[in-house]
């Protein structure tokens, strides 16, 4: 299963050449994590993180294209491996059929004193009903 999360450009994502600044890149990935953990999850970080968090741990990203300001961007993003405490994603963003970037990431839960820690069985029966390959 596939999650998308829409992004328009804005002026602030942009360097002065007009093109996205690349660490901006990975504030939009954030924000569709961040999106999909309410919307899918049901568990909005507002709520996971007085006890705990989901930082990133790893994350590899190939840039095939440059995107401008006003471009309208989708992220599709998919949950690929599920560990104990990790999560592993992909996540393309398109803008018009063109791919702009490729990246692939891993979320480790974390608790309150940041040590990986199991994802509460709620989250991890969904995290597996949304795996690319399950049934």
């Amino acid at each position: 299963m596939t999650f998308e999360f829409h992004q328009k450009v804005l002026f602030k994502h942009c360097d002065p050449a007009g093109i996205v600044f690349f660490p901006r890149y990975f504030e939009m990935i954030n924000d569709c994590v961040e999106t999909y953990f309410d919307q899918v999850l049901c568990k909005p970080f507002e709520e996971i993180h007085p006890v705990g968090a989901v930082p990133t741990a790893q994350i590899q990203t190939r840039f095939s294209a440059p995107s401008r300001h006003g471009d309208h961007l989708i992220f599709r993003m998919k949950i690929t491996k599920i560990g104990r405490s990790s999560a592993e994603y992909s996540v393309v963003a398109s803008c018009a059929q063109e791919e702009r970037l490729t990246s692939v990431a891993t979320l480790v839960h974390v608790d309150s004193k940041g040590g990986p820690t199991a994802w509460p069985a709620d989250i991890r029966k969904k995290l597996e009903a949304f795996r690319d390959d399950a049934l």
